[in-house]
């Protein structure tokens, strides 16, 4: 067996992703503070949220994989397998530990959270956890779209805005919008490179079912609608004027977006790492909107 170091486990739980459950987390919390100003009182609430989020996500990460690896979905040389068990890195026993401790630790701390918050705080995270280790089911059945959706937008933003705010912000159900989008897209452009391999496994995504081109639609459309969203939401005056810092990451959009649009039925290539860079993409728009919320809060 090999010896792993800190590093290896860490990379096993694909850290780059972790952008779109932790900064949904910040945007909410902050969104808080701007619409409710009182609800800074409780911002150290709103940081065990943002941990708690991440811990979870983590441990899906490695559940998800787990069942990859061991169905066949993601074997070794297939384009997008999880290196860390397809090498040989990891052992599925190590794996599956690993996601279920630190699902545990994501537990504990959400049960302290209800303790100090409410129990509304308690349903919300029990569909938080069913999502984390369920997941690859609902993927298996074109479901993936959908629950990321739900888990990486509106659970996660409703949680945080609950255990600052002491009650549930509806609003929040169109703040979230933007970044549950482009998180979709993350999970979209994997599904769309792994139509063929997936296809092999006996699964079903939405990629696979609606067909490349579609699929190269489908995936504009959640990028665009991002932005869409933004303006109409500073028009209606949900969001601050500043937030419209967001439409300067623009160019990395269209960079993505072109990459998804080089795409046919048999060459993929363009797509490998559309994956990560989707994932990169979310970083600087989401701290944008960020820096937006952080200028509005000072200022007003």
């Amino acid at each position: 067996m090999n010896k792993l170091s800190f590093k290896d486990w860490i990379i096993a739980t694909r850290p780059w992703s972790f952008t779109v459950s932790a900064l949904p987390a910040l945007v909410a919390m902050l969104y808080e503070m701007y619409a409710h100003p009182e609800s800074a009182h409780h911002w150290y609430f709103g940081i065990a949220a943002i941990i708690g989020a991440v811990i979870f996500h983590a441990g899906g990460n490695l559940i998800s994989d787990y069942y990859d690896y061991i169905k066949g979905i993601d074997q070794a040389g297939k384009m997008g397998g999880t290196e860390a068990l397809t090498s040989g890195l990891f052992t599925p026993r190590q794996f599956i530990t690993f996601g279920w401790v630190l699902i545990i630790i994501g537990v504990l701390l959400g049960l302290f959270l209800v303790w100090q918050t409410g129990l509304t705080l308690l349903w919300i995270g029990l569909f938080g956890t069913i999502g984390a280790l369920f997941y690859y089911l609902f993927k298996a059945n074109a479901l993936g779209d959908l629950l990321i959706y739900l888990v990486y937008g509106p659970t996660i933003m409703l949680g945080t805005g609950f255990v600052v705010l002491g009650y549930i912000d509806w609003y929040l159900l169109i703040v979230t919008i933007p970044l549950s989008l482009i998180t979709v897209g993350v999970l979209h452009a994997n599904n769309t490179r792994d139509i063929a391999s997936d296809r092999t496994a006996n699964i079903r995504t939405l990629a696979m079912l609606i067909g490349v081109p579609a699929s190269k639609v489908y995936y504009y459309l959640l990028i665009g609608l991002a932005y869409v969203s933004i303006v109409v939401m500073v028009v209606l005056q949900i969001l601050p004027l500043f937030t419209l810092i967001t439409l300067l990451t623009l160019p990395l959009a269209i960079k993505n977006c072109k990459a998804m649009s080089q795409i046919s039925e048999n060459d993929k290539t363009s797509i490998y790492d559309l994956e990560v860079k989707t994932a990169q993409f979310h970083l600087p728009f989401s701290l944008a909107l960020v820096l937006g919320l952080v200028i509005s809060i000072l200022i007003k």
